[in-house]
């Protein structure tokens, strides 16, 4: 069955950095275009970033854009966001998933704050 684990998140001052990780099992993984998602309080979950199967141009929300990064390796089944120059509205429940599959993981809490 598909599973999905996030992991990576934390607290962090105002413009640090953090890296999260999503481990992917359960299918094809570089068969599958992967997203980012967040959910802050009281939010609706938004799309943040979008890779494709084989990796190469990413898509990003523009409240994200020119700082997080979206990455994969397909022969970890793992896909990264990388968070730089983070801000507290950045604060939320960070997942990763397969457009296509009704399947979300238990998501990690990133944490923006001084």
């Amino acid at each position: 069955q598909v599973q999905l684990v996030e992991s990576g998140g934390g607290l962090v001052q105002p413009g640090g950095s953090l890296r999260l990780s999503c481990v992917a099992s359960g299918f094809t993984f570089s068969s599958y275009r992967m997203n980012w998602y967040r959910q802050a309080p009281g939010k609706e979950r938004e799309v943040v970033a979008s890779i494709p199967r084989a990796g190469g141009s990413a898509n990003y929300a523009d409240s994200v854009k020119g700082r997080f990064t979206i990455s994969r390796d397909n022969v970890k089944n793992t896909v990264y966001l990388q968070m730089n120059s983070l801000k507290p509205e950045d604060t939320a429940v960070y997942y990763c998933k397969v457009p296509q599959f009704d399947y979300w993981g238990q998501g990690t809490q990133v944490t923006v704050s001084s």
